[in-house]
């Protein structure tokens, strides 16, 4: 009978009143006592104590009791003014019921899932503004404690603990998921296999679908080395893994994939690697890995992100998958996905006779199928191309030339007398160019000979543009005298005039018209079904990048001097927050390069089809299209700003200008009122995609220098390419 009371008491114990966590926080630290200090007590991790303190775990038999004990005592020396009389607050349903709890072998590590807590706001708090993760001495592994208030406590629903987790593992092998806001999780997975069944099953990891027709986000686990190691992978690949961009499919942690039922993608057991099973019943089950130690976070698009700890890591990359997308790839592999996650290609059309609904194509999307593009429009060794001679070179009456600017000359007399040499730099040129964009959609082009040109329809025009004289403008409709061979052409990437009929795309063309001259394109390859299918994709990038400038403490809608101030060294106020900042700008550069992704590999042959070409989204059109507004719209500033000024620059590239100037500011180049007007249509600064920035200032003197030392060299000097830092390193002039 003593056996049963017993277990009685023992079953009560289990259930012993708890107070909040914040309260068992307050509590703890009232008496001095470090979460080292009560886990070597209990027999516990720090991180667990940690977990405890910030609601996102609950004790369990048998530390339960003794913690509850030592709560209870700690009560009654720091009372609370909302304690009851028996020294312990009030019972809630969430402070005094565990929580449920997952089943696992009993002897791996347990985790919990989060008590049940009030759904979250509408607009739910950013990753951003939960408490940075403290920087701290700790054991190289060892996980830091949750924040306690943090945004992650509010998350509740089937993705509860946000979009991805980072796994970290300490000197005993116990692997502990950092999650953003501050969120740990204990993860009981002892094998690879084992760990994406607990992510799909348990974890509650993933982000909800971006666009109602889409798909939710999958799980996104970001292995450190520590964990790559407790999960039988290496730290970092051999050279020969690294050149092959994956393990050997012989490695043993994808035989034991492959003996749980799990699947590879093409791309195998590499730095973003994706896990998945067939899909069956309509359940998707899918994880995607990242692995910083193999080279995933590339530094010139996450800079030092791989470097992090493993909390700070969460919060950058958790802020980008907030704000941005769980990102899947590089940053160009994501943008390019994020444009499909938008607007994706097929919805649910209307039930049949038997009540059930059949995927159908969504008006507005790119479709399913890839299409084919104009032969002008492919790049060399497209299957289009395949009957042409081997090593043929295209000319501009064969070939599509739409590429950003790379343009520079000599400084007259007069700018070599002004002290300084100041860069001006477009944001999110690129964005603001694919905004409002009329792209073709999912139909293949049509070839008309002799068409009247239409500058609403997008497509390629072989057309001679050698007529317009670039410095005799329109500019608010009247024609105005430039000085002669200051500006680069509007219509090559070299700046240089046109000699003959040439290949443009529609919004070159449709520039030409609006500079004042008339166009008599010969053919064209033109795509009638079109929209602006990049609209919602700049829209989100818009907005992040504008959120996280607002976080660095660059505002919209400032004077241009206080922009300037602002803009001083706004990285260095958030380190993390300057990553996400970067990650989103080559998001929008990497997206448009992916529509024109090139052959890899030393195996392809010339007029093959190579992976990319089976994606819809292998658009080199689209791309051409965003390219040529972005140049387009650079012309039309330099234009404005010369008309008005008489300020030409001396050198392009892409969306940086460089001007002489009588003073260092960007405010010595552009012209502002006291009410803080400009020149309408030239440039304009401020944190807006489309507006400009500060992109460096150097001496006069420094430039001649460096277009005569290269000048030597036989190579072209541009200045813009070398404004920012001053240095001229051999990767910059081509070496």
């Amino acid at each position: 009978m003593s056996e049963l009371f017993d277990a009685i008491d023992a079953l009560v114990a289990s259930r012993s009143p708890l107070p909040p966590p914040a309260e068992r926080k307050r509590l703890r630290q009232s008496h001095g006592l470090t979460l080292e200090e009560v886990a070597a007590t209990l027999d516990v991790r720090r991180a667990t104590v940690g977990a405890w303190e910030s609601g996102r775990t609950e004790p369990r038999p048998p530390q339960r009791e003794p913690y509850a004990h030592l709560l209870k005592q700690l009560a009654r020396l720091y009372p609370s003014p909302t304690t009851n009389e028996g020294g312990t607050p009030p019972a809630t349903p969430a402070a005094t019921a565990p929580s449920a709890a997952v089943e696992v072998a009993p002897s791996a590590p347990v985790v919990a899932v989060a008590s049940p807590v009030p759904a979250p706001a509408a607009t739910p708090p950013s990753p951003a503004a939960a408490p940075r993760p403290a920087r701290g001495s700790r054991r190289p592994g060892a996980p830091r404690a949750a924040a306690a208030g943090s945004p992650a406590s509010a998350g509740s629903g089937v993705y509860a603990h946000g979009p991805l987790l980072v796994l970290d593992a300490d000197e005993e092998r116990q692997v502990t998921g950092f999650g953003t806001g501050g969120l740990l999780l204990d993860v009981p997975a002892r094998s690879l296999p084992a760990l994406v069944e607990w992510a799909l099953a348990e974890a509650r990891v993933g982000a909800e679908k971006l666009h109602a027709s889409g798909k939710d986000a999958d799980p996104l686990l970001v292995l450190t080395a520590a964990a790559c190691e407790r999960y039988g992978l290496p730290a970092v690949l051999s050279d020969a893994e690294r050149s092959a961009g994956r393990l050997p499919e012989g490695h043993q942690v994808i035989k034991l994939l492959e003996r749980a039922g799990w699947k590879l993608t093409r791309r195998g057991l590499g730095p973003w690697a994706r896990i998945y099973r067939p899909v069956t019943g309509g359940r998707r089950q899918c994880v995607q890995l990242c692995i910083p130690s193999w080279n995933a976070l590339d530094d010139r698009a996450w800079g030092h992100a791989a470097k992090l700890e493993s909390a700070e890591l969460a919060r950058v990359l958790g802020v980008y998958a907030q704000r941005v997308m769980t990102p899947v790839g590089s940053t160009a592999v994501s943008g390019l996905e994020l444009m499909t996650a938008l607007n994706p290609p097929t919805r649910a059309g209307e039930p049949d006779q038997d009540g059930k609904r059949h995927s159908e194509h969504r008006p507005g999307s790119l479709g399913k199928e890839p299409v084919d593009p104009a032969p002008c429009e492919a790049i060399d060794g497209h299957p289009v191309l395949a009957h042409l001679p081997r090593f043929h070179i295209r000319g501009p009456q064969e070939r599509l030339f739409e590429e950003a600017y790379d343009w520079a000359r000599d400084l007259t007399d007069a700018e070599c007398m002004q002290p300084h040499l100041v860069g001006i730099d477009v944001n999110l040129a690129f964005g603001a160019a694919a905004n409002g964009a009329v792209v073709g959609l999912d139909a293949p082009p049509e070839h008309i000979t002799r068409p009247v040109f239409d500058p609403a329809v997008p497509g390629s025009w072989l057309v001679d543009l050698s007529h317009v004289d670039p410095n005799r403008v329109k500019v608010a409709k009247q024609w105005r005298d430039l000085e002669g061979d200051l500006l680069p052409s509007p219509f090559t990437p070299t700046g240089e005039h046109p000699e003959g009929p040439a290949w443009y795309a529609t919004p070159t063309v449709a520039y030409a018209v609006e500079l004042g001259y008339d166009v008599a394109p010969v053919e064209a390859w033109v795509r009638p079904r079109s929209g602006r299918f990049l609209d919602g994709w700049y829209k989100r990038l818009r907005d992040a990048y504008v959120a996280t400038m607002a976080d660095l403490k660059v505002a919209e809608k400032l004077s241009p001097g206080e922009f300037l101030e602002a803009m001083d060294g706004h990285k260095g106020r958030d380190p993390e927050l300057g990553i996400v900042l970067d990650a989103v700008k080559m998001t929008v550069k990497g997206g448009i390069g992916k529509l024109q992704e090139k052959a890899r590999g030393g195996n392809w042959v010339p007029g093959q089809a190579w992976p990319a070409l089976a994606r819809p989204t292998w658009r080199p059109d689209i791309r051409a299209a965003v390219i040529a507004r972005a140049r387009v719209n650079m012309h039309r500033k330099m234009v404005a700003l010369a008309a008005d000024t008489g300020r030409y620059p001396v050198a392009v590239l892409s969306d940086c200008a460089v001007y002489t100037a009588d003073g260092p500011s960007p405010l010595d180049v552009l012209p502002y009122d006291a009410d803080g007007k400009t020149v309408p249509g030239s440039f304009r600064l401020g944190v807006s995609p489309g507006m400009v920035k500060h992109e460096g200032t150097q001496d006069v003197l420094w430039g001649v220098g460096v277009l005569e030392q290269l000048g030597a060299e036989g190579k072209v000097a541009n200045l813009a390419r070398y404004i920012k830092t001053g240095e001229v390193t051999a990767r910059d002039n081509g070496e």
